[in-house]
């Protein structure tokens, strides 16, 4: 039962938007026409990171709890959290912005956020650049959050509202996957490349990287779509 564990964290991510995908007032299936293309270069993007930081052994992968079949040498459990997880969480954010629609930033408090978060996250980068899930992730979301910043403010005033609540679920799925519940992680850490901060099992680094992967793709559809 353990080496489907991955695959069932996947499983049950999915399955709640998967099934109110065709639900008339989010409307999420025909969303998707415009989202789609944009998710796709991102799982690209994420997908090559992927490979090269588990190559290089800044992360890797508890063979415990993976089904045993792997694609480029990534686990088809995680080509398939490149689809499920960010297809779940823009389900919430679309949700939130159908249901309770009036939950945004204002501009000024974007504008401010955005760049307190753009010099802590750059400063952060550069203070540690040997340490590559560090650097990378947070000069990756910095040059992210300055380009959504200055092409399309409204979706980051959406968006940053959105992620507060897609954090709860974040939580769960990625404790899980980092150790929380279980007796090891799914998932693992080589700390000579990250902070060493952790929020209860997960690396402070993937609330960023969490927020890119998600932030990434309803940018580049909106663009896509103009």
């Amino acid at each position: 039962m353990d080496s489907f564990l991955y695959l069932i964290i996947n499983t049950l991510s999915i399955l709640i938007p998967l099934s109110l995908s065709f639900e008339k007032r989010v409307n999420y299936y025909n969303k998707l026409k415009n989202f789609l293309p944009g998710l796709l270069i991102t799982i690209f993007i994420f997908i090559l990171w992927d490979i090269i930081f588990t190559k290089l052994g800044i992360w890797g992968f508890n063979e415990r709890y993976l089904i045993g079949i792997s694609i480029i040498e990534l686990p088809i459990e995680e080509w398939l959290f490149f689809f499920c997880i960010p297809y779940a969480s823009i389900f919430i954010h679309y949700c939130k912005e159908e249901l309770i629609h009036w939950f945004v930033l204002s501009k000024e408090l974007t504008k401010w956020l955005t760049i307190l978060l753009i010099l802590f996250l750059l400063i952060l980068s550069l203070l540690n650049f040997y340490k590559l899930y560090t650097f990378t992730c947070f000069l990756f979301t910095s040059i992210l959050l300055g380009i959504v910043f200055f092409r399309d403010i409204k979706l980051l005033r959406s968006f940053i509202a959105s992620y507060l609540i897609i954090l709860i679920p974040f939580f769960m799925v990625n404790g899980v996957l980092t150790g929380s519940f279980i007796t090891d992680e799914i998932v693992w850490y080589n700390n000579n490349h990250n902070l060493g901060i952790r929020l209860w099992t997960i690396p402070f680094e993937d609330i960023f990287y969490g927020f890119s992967l998600l932030l990434t793709p309803l940018y580049l559809s909106r663009e896509i779509k103009k």
